[in-house]
């Protein structure tokens, strides 16, 4: 069941029940109603795992989507190829790219200067990414194998919240980004186990993502094909 199916049980209209719906060819296209600021925040597992499936979802209605992620840069035991990028690859129209330092930033990280050095350079691309869309037109189709510099419709910063919940960059220059975005670009941001409230009532949608259980606590490590 997607987010918009009828929740009676009912048919969609124009469907045929006993038919499964066939997957239609992906053709560039822009999207009408675009143009909201989601957060995506919490304790819990799933963020960047939600942002990657709406990316997914945006490509497969022929929609530009692209990810700049923060703080990823690798860890000890995590292919430096996360199983996402080698998706992402095959995807028309879905493109990354990675700005996080070696390792996961902890509180008393001796490379702290590196992990800020590598932050600020994420909010810079990031800046330039949305100068890109500002001067793109996003009610328009762009080519699927078009670069980011040219414009995409979704654009989704994973961590940037962590980044600035750790003080790796300034939450004001988060502020930033939101209040300058295109009135049309779709911008979704990821992470941190604070809530992001410097953004006061600016968001659209904010996602809470909070931990029950995770096998974490048991000592499992990251597994190849959930978590990276």
């Amino acid at each position: 069941m997607t987010d918009g199916d009828p929740q009676d049980g009912t048919e969609r209209e124009g469907t045929d029940g006993d038919r499964p719906p066939q997957p239609e060819p992906i053709e560039p296209a822009a999207p009408s109603d675009f143009g909201r600021v989601q957060i995506w925040w919490g304790n819990g597992k799933g963020k960047t795992t939600a942002a990657l499936g709406m990316g997914l979802r945006a490509v497969g209605h022929g929609f530009r989507v692209h990810m700049l992620q923060f703080m990823k840069g690798g860890a000890p035991g995590v292919e430096p190829v996360r199983g996402e990028y080698n998706a992402i690859a095959q995807v028309p129209g879905y493109t990354y790219e990675n700005v996080g330092h070696y390792g996961w930033h902890t509180p008393t990280d001796e490379s702290d200067a590196a992990h800020a050095a590598d932050a600020r350079a994420g909010l810079e691309r990031a800046r330039g990414l949305l100068e890109a869309a500002s001067r793109a037109d996003l009610a328009t189709p762009f080519s699927l194998d078009s670069s980011p510099d040219e414009g995409v419709h979704l654009l989704v910063l994973d961590e940037i919240l962590y980044a600035a919940n750790r003080g790796l960059i300034d939450p004001d220059a988060v502020v930033d980004l939101v209040e300058t975005k295109p009135a049309d670009l779709e911008l979704v941001l990821t992470g941190g186990h604070e809530p992001p409230d410097y953004l006061g009532d600016r968001p659209d949608l904010i996602a809470n993502v909070q931990k029950v259980t995770h096998h974490f606590d048991d000592g499992v490590t990251g597994r190849r094909g959930t978590e990276y």
